[in-house]
């Protein structure tokens, strides 16, 4: 299908699709948070061979609104309460339209200038932002997940002096990476994908706070060098998924300092919790680590992908995943920083503009307002279920999560508790006009209410305070 006169077309369907993304966050209420659709509803729908000839974007715009909008949990609802938010925001999207825009491509500084520029300055902002040292230099990664597996490799390249990088391993050395056992799924990914192993990932035991235990994480370190392992990393985690339970940071960083064993700190939603003054305790020791990340597209109103990824030693990172073949090699070697030396993938998308966008639009003291906006709802929250004998609390409230479960009027074994508050959750959550999700503490299912989402207000805790009261009194009674 040719185009016959491109910005024309741009301009028409250009703000055709800004009408209809302001039409949908105008209506976003109207709709389920959760998606009500079944298993195969968009497959069954769908043509099972690509169309032969081109079809107008009228259609195309038509089906979507028929067929794919029905399938969409929808993550921007202000009454979106399930997971840690995948925020966006106005200057965020309005970024990511002109990053779209111009499909450049940004593995090197000569492919794309202005982009490793921008994104060098944009991690010296979040840095400086959140109280890191000036000793760590960052990168944007596209996932809290690609930046642990990063930080293992580093640390395993390091430890190796970059002999398994250059020729494999060598079996005389059997590494061991250390997390709670409330630790982020994505460290076990990390540990099979890095040739260490799942069963060298040793998960340790948590407090009451669900937070990991130093002195276990000592006798651990001790108990494998005395078997002959090689202790490589830990990952501290500054609010688990769970719970948002925060590591102790300060003696945990301690004990990898004095053991030289790397320390990875995995800060992926509450790092943003970091702009504020008052969260800054949870990165004490901080300067004995040696990688911390955490995502803007969690908790700081810009959209996925991009993930902060700041390591103390840039060397170290170059050297795991710098290769230089003749194609790629530029009059500005040496000089700059060619971000597709910083990770895994040598295509990157130029994810820094959004963030600028948002950073502007915002400033500090806008996004600062917000977050406590969000605390302070959560906290209301928290003292609603406080004063409710039918409710109790399971975890501590560190930031903006709260966990809870239902009580019966009559004691019930566990498995019966872990049955009545799953339905509890199925019941909300089929209601479409809240959305919850799940874990299990310590064996008991419990649910999680998150305010994180960019454009909740009060109205929408209370409205949810009332599903879940509702719900609740009819399955008790």
């Amino acid at each position: 299908m040719k185009t016959t006169n491109l910005p024309e077309e741009i301009r028409n369907w250009g703000y055709r699709i800004v009408d209809r993304i302001a039409d949908y966050y105008e209506h976003i209420e109207e709709y389920p948070v959760r998606s009500q659709v079944e298993p195969g509803d968009l497959l069954n729908r769908l043509p099972v061979e690509a169309p032969l000839q081109g079809e107008s974007l009228e259609q195309i715009l038509e089906d979507f609104d028929r067929m794919i909008l029905p399938g969409i949990t929808h993550w921007q609802s202000p009454k979106f309460f399930a997971y840690f938010p995948a925020n966006s925001s106005l200057p965020s999207f309005l970024g990511e339209m002109l990053t779209a825009a111009l499909g450049a491509q940004c593995m090197k500084w000569e492919t794309s200038p202005a982009a490793a520029e921008l994104e060098q300055r944009m991690m010296e902002w979040l840095r400086d932002l959140a109280g890191i040292p000036s000793s760590f230099e960052g990168v944007i990664q596209d996932s809290a997940s690609s930046s642990t597996l990063c930080a293992i490799l580093t640390a395993r390249e390091k430890y190796s002096d970059w002999k398994i990088n250059a020729s494999g391993f060598s079996g005389k050395t059997v590494f061991r990476v250390y997390c709670s056992g409330e630790a982020h799924s994505s460290v076990e990914k990390a540990v099979k994908i890095a040739g260490i192993g799942r069963e060298n990932l040793v998960r340790l035991p948590v407090d009451e706070a669900y937070r990991l235990d130093p002195a276990a994480l000592q006798e651990a370190i001790a108990k494998d060098r005395a078997m002959g392992y090689a202790p490589l990393c830990v990952v501290a985690a500054l609010g688990t998924t769970g719970s948002t339970a925060i590591d102790p940071l300060p003696e945990i960083a301690e004990i990898c300092h004095s053991e030289n064993v790397w320390l990875h700190v995995d800060a992926a939603m509450a790092g943003s919790a970091l702009i504020l003054p008052e969260y800054r305790w949870m990165i004490q020791g901080i300067e004995k680590a040696d990688s911390i990340v955490f995502n803007p597209h969690k908790w700081l109103f810009t959209n996925f992908d991009c993930s902060a990824y700041f390591i103390k030693d840039r060397s170290a990172l170059v050297n795991t995943f710098a290769i230089l073949p003749e194609y790629l090699r530029t009059r500005v070697q040496g000089k700059v920083n060619d971000y597709s030396d910083w990770g895994i993938p040598l295509g990157r998308r130029f994810r820094a503009l959004k963030l600028w966008f948002v950073l502007r639009y915002y400033g500090l003291e806008g996004l600062q307002q917000r977050l406590r906006e969000h605390i302070s709802m959560a906290a209301w929250f928290e003292n609603k279920l406080r004063n409710d004998a039918r409710f109790e609390i399971m975890a501590p409230r560190t930031i903006n999560l709260v966990c809870f479960r239902v009580l019966p009027k009559k004691a019930l074994q566990d498995e019966e508790m872990n049955s009545l508050n799953e339905r509890l959750l199925q019941q909300i959550n089929k209601t479409g006009k809240i959305y919850l999700s799940h874990t299990k503490l310590k064996g008991r299912y419990t649910l999680r209410l998150v305010v994180g989402q960019t454009y909740t207000e009060q109205r929408h805790v209370e409205e949810a305070w009332e599903v879940i009261r509702s719900i609740a009194e009819q399955l008790t009674e």
